[in-house]
């Protein structure tokens, strides 16, 4: 308990003023650099860090169909699961046809540059 009784915040800020006024210039640029410096890094990683998603799988679950049905049925329910296919399908090729533009727009920007 003694040791901190001895300590006192404007004992301390005293003593840091004091150490302060006594820097020379050369010492306060390097202070700066040290600070960009370690700035710097600590941008270009955060900037640079990458997290992966949660990976979710996808479940497809299995539908218990009647035995009794109809043969109307089945093809009325398969005209149904189609049209739903197509959608995903349609779905699908839309964002393939994105990311193909998107990587064309990045070669042709690319050769542009000579890369």
């Amino acid at each position: 308990m003694n040791f901190f009784a001895r300590m006192s915040p404007t004992r301390a800020y005293t003593d840091l003023r004091y150490f302060l006024s006594t820097r020379q210039a050369h010492d306060w640029w390097f202070l700066l650099a040290a600070i960009a410096i370690t700035g710097f890094l600590i941008y270009a990683f955060a900037h640079d860090s990458y997290a992966e998603k949660e990976y979710k799988p996808d479940i497809v679950y299995v539908q218990q169909w009647r035995l009794d049905r109809t043969d109307a049925q089945i093809i009325a329910q398969q005209k149904i699961d189609q049209a739903k296919k197509e959608i995903e399908q349609a779905k699908l090729r839309k964002q393939q046809a994105e990311t193909q533009a998107e990587f064309k727009r990045l070669d042709d920007r690319l050769t542009k540059m000579g890369i």
